[in-house]
């Protein structure tokens, strides 16, 4: 059976608004005609002229965050413990079970920026797409903030999932959900903003630390969300397994048997 696949994923990049400034990502693009004298350093009598057309390779070195471009959090992110008291799991630990399942789009692109969903609200979406939760369902989160990824305004963009919310996906079973927004969280100036007015510090990352409650896998910064239908396909997004990280990059796909 031919199969169909839509990449979910953003590129690296530098030179735009993908993260606050002090996690911007920094690529050092090092070309053929600049690395000849790399390829010579492992064969001595080899020359320049000895190499097809002159060339070496093309290299980079990246001076990133885990937390950059499409990536998978860990439990170890949110918090030392997960699932009442339990030590969190990091990267590497996750349960690979956990990174592919049926894909079900909850569409929330109507939301304003900075409002926190409910249960409720999940619920009402559930129904309205006609579809009852099942464990290991990877949930994705169709926010306003996926069509503006990349400029001015991406961090300020989008609702978030508050800890009820996350708390109801995960008691259902779900342990790997995702947001096209910056952070599962609505964005943290907004937030900032709400904390000014109630001195209330519960709703600060309430999304993220429900991993407290149910230890569970987020994905951020995903794309391509608005070209999904609600369900009917599969989403592989297995994280690069980097030794006792908080996170790690993905290359984020929904697929489609047809």
């Amino acid at each position: 059976m031919p199969r169909r696949f839509v990449d979910l994923s953003v590129p690296l990049e530098m030179g735009i608004a993908s993260d606050p400034p002090m996690a911007l990502p920094k690529i050092e693009y090092f070309t053929h005609d600049q690395t000849a004298d790399q390829i010579l350093s492992f064969f001595p009598g080899l020359s320049r002229d000895d190499l097809p057309g002159g060339e070496g390779w093309a290299v980079e070195q990246l001076q990133i965050s885990t937390h950059n471009g499409t990536h998978v959090d860990a439990p170890y992110h949110y918090h030392s413990t997960m699932s009442g008291g339990q030590k969190s799991f990091t990267i590497d630990e996750v349960p690979l079970e956990w990174c592919y399942g049926p894909g079900v789009k909850l569409d929330f692109r109507a939301k304003p920026d900075g409002h926190v969903i409910s249960a409720a609200e999940i619920e009402e979406e559930l129904d309205r797409i006609g579809h009852d939760l099942q464990p290991l369902d990877v949930i994705l989160v169709n926010t306003s903030a996926g069509m503006h990824y990349g400029k001015d305004d991406f961090l300020m963009k989008g609702c978030g999932m508050g800890r009820e919310a996350t708390n109801y996906l995960t008691g259902k079973g779900v342990r790997m959900c995702g947001t096209d927004a910056w952070s599962w969280d609505a964005p943290f100036a907004l937030t900032a903003r709400k904390y000014a007015e109630t001195k209330d510090p519960s709703i600060i990352w309430e999304g993220h630390r429900a991993g407290m409650d149910q230890g569970y896998c987020q994905i951020e910064k995903l794309s391509n969300l608005e070209g999904l239908p609600s369900t009917g396909f599969m989403v592989s997004a297995f994280p690069f397994k980097i030794k006792g990280a908080s996170g790690g990059f993905t290359r984020a796909v929904a697929i489609f048997e047809e």
